[in-house]
């Protein structure tokens, strides 16, 4: 049974669940939000879908005991008020908000039995992810976040129109925090069989400045109507489309990382079970420094999470 559980049915989480309804990737979907009516008018509205559709989802929703037997649960709690306050880089302020989330339905999830996968997509995506294995206490392979995988989304996409090529033929990864520090990591990029360098040589392509069109590519979306949520839904779509399909794929996702004793975005083999094994790719020293870099910035938002928790 393809059971999953989203809680948190804003922009983000409605837009996962609409997604997984009509492509009728799940068998059943638990949705839970803080607000009852909403849950309500979600789980209506999705019904309604399926009169159109030749598949079926059965739809629960406000019971966290029907997590116990669930594949795979979602946190896709958020506050968008924070970008259309205009403190769109304020991490922080984000946090406040997802790390209350996390404390109280971390107690919730672990309550209803369940044992299955938790797949984070909450913001700071790394500090949250964390913080949530911290809480439930879950085994670090069956706990992990979206992490780069839609930061690489959007740079595949950028090299394909910058070079007039097909987006598939484009392999490589963005690696670090779901934020300002993470990178591009050029070594690990080709375009068939080809370095990116080489072909980004060819067309005298400004690096630092793809580099930062890739990273503000957000904050375009998030400007121009005050959230993103079809990138994401997609990229955590194919997070748990790998899953069941025990697909094996190589996937930048939040994993655990043991040298910095935290959840960043890295290469990582995803299958039935979670998180296989984190792939190593070999990176430059330069981009190593680049990666280590981003850990400290993580590390920074947990620290401050820990003392906030001591007041």
């Amino acid at each position: 049974m393809r059971k999953i559980g989203i809680i948190g049915l804003g922009h983000v989480g409605a837009t996962v669940a609409y997604t997984l309804v009509t492509k009728g990737i799940a068998d059943e979907l638990v949705l839970i939000d803080q607000n009852e009516e909403v849950a309500q008018a979600e789980k209506l509205d999705l019904e309604d879908t399926q009169a159109g559709l030749i598949t079926h989802t059965q739809i629960m929703i406000q019971d966290f005991s029907q997590l116990r037997d669930a594949a795979i649960v979602i946190l896709a709690a958020g506050d968008s008020s924070i970008f259309s306050s205009g403190d769109v880089n304020n991490r922080q302020a984000e946090l406040v908000v997802t790390s209350r989330v996390v404390e109280m339905v971390a107690p919730k999830i672990m309550a209803s039995g369940f044992h299955g996968i938790l797949l984070n997509i909450a913001n700071p995506c790394d500090v949250v992810t964390t913080y949530l294995q911290r809480l439930t206490g879950l085994p670090y392979q069956q706990v992990f976040g979206t992490g780069t995988l839609l930061d690489t989304m959007r740079m595949r996409r950028t090299l394909a129109a910058i070079l007039h090529v097909f987006l598939q033929d484009i392999q490589g990864y963005n690696l670090g925090e779901h934020g300002e520090s993470q990178f591009t990591a050029w070594s690990t990029i080709t375009v068939g069989t080809r370095p990116i360098k080489d072909l980004l040589a060819q067309h005298d392509t400004d690096i630092p400045g793809l580099e930062k069109a890739i990273r503000s590519r957000a904050w375009q979306i998030i400007n121009g109507k005050g959230f993103t949520n079809y990138g994401i839904a997609a990229a955590a779509v194919t997070v748990i489309q790998a899953i069941f399909s025990d697909a094996h794929t190589t996937l930048p996702v939040s994993s655990w990382d043991a040298e910095h004793q935290l959840y960043i975005g890295q290469p990582t083999l995803i299958g039935r079970t979670g998180v296989l094994r984190v792939v190593d790719v070999g990176l430059t020293k330069v981009e190593q420094q680049e990666f280590n870099h981003s850990a400290v910035y993580i590390q920074k938002h947990l620290n401050s999470l820990a003392a906030s928790s001591l007041r």
